[in-house]
């Protein structure tokens, strides 16, 4: 069931976005679109579409995009204890995923004689999944969080032909604490605990499981003007 959800959120994210693109573009003088690869709490990829000169007098591009990260999960034993039981045995394999769905406002600046520098900010939304797998020990399950957030960051394009830059971008996010569920049993920052295991609380729970918090970004990529 958790998969399922988290297919119909990335469906309909992706479907706002996509809607907002294209109307965006129809009045949009500046239109481009970009992938990217890097840093952003893991070995990240990212797809992106930017707008400017879409409404008049208004100073800044819009980008939105969309983040595939691989990253660390935390810690097995520690969340298998959290969310499940106390046993300890089998083998633990452990995978950590998160997609991140960004809004930035771009604003040009003028800095080391850089044609195309920008500084930028926005929310984020982030739907992180960790994995746990303990071979031998008859035990699968699966961790989440869903995350709102704000980042900001710079962005340098660097043109290579007409249509086509090489892109660098660098940033900070942050995410704020939300409840962390996993095998019928949930943590919130709040203090709501729903069938926890023994007296453990949401401080235990987000030690062992790698939510997304302060996160460094990291990116080189291209971008293509329409």
């Amino acid at each position: 069931m958790e998969s399922f959800t988290m297919h119909k959120k990335l469906k309909l994210i992706s479907f706002l976005i996509g809607l907002f693109l294209i109307v965006a573009q129809a009045g949009a003088t500046d239109f481009s679109s970009g992938i990217m690869f890097g840093y952003s709490g893991g070995t990240s990829f990212q797809i992106d579409g930017m707008v400017g000169n879409f409404a008049e007098g208004f100073p800044m591009k819009v980008q939105l995009g969309i983040v595939y990260s691989r990253l660390d999960p935390g810690k097995a034993l520690d969340a298998r204890r959290v969310f499940i039981n106390d046993n300890t045995n089998g083998d633990p394999e452990k995978t950590g995923s998160k997609w991140d769905f960004r809004l930035d406002f771009l604003y040009q600046i003028h800095w080391l004689n850089l044609k195309e520098l920008y500084v930028l900010g926005g929310p984020r939304y982030s739907m992180f999944n960790a994995h746990y797998d303990f071979i031998g020990g008859n035990e699968v399950f699966d961790i989440s969080t869903d995350q709102w957030g704000w980042g900001i960051g710079a962005r340098a394009d660097f043109p290579i032909s007409r249509t086509l830059d090489f892109v660098l971008s660098t940033g900070m996010d942050y995410y704020l604490n939300s409840k962390i569920s996993g095998h019928d049993t949930s943590y919130s920052p709040d203090g709501e605990v729903i069938n926890g295991q023994h007296d453990y609380d949401y401080d235990d729970a987000d030690d062992a499981i790698n939510q997304p918090k302060f996160q460094l970004r990291l990116l080189i990529g291209v971008n293509y003007h329409f």
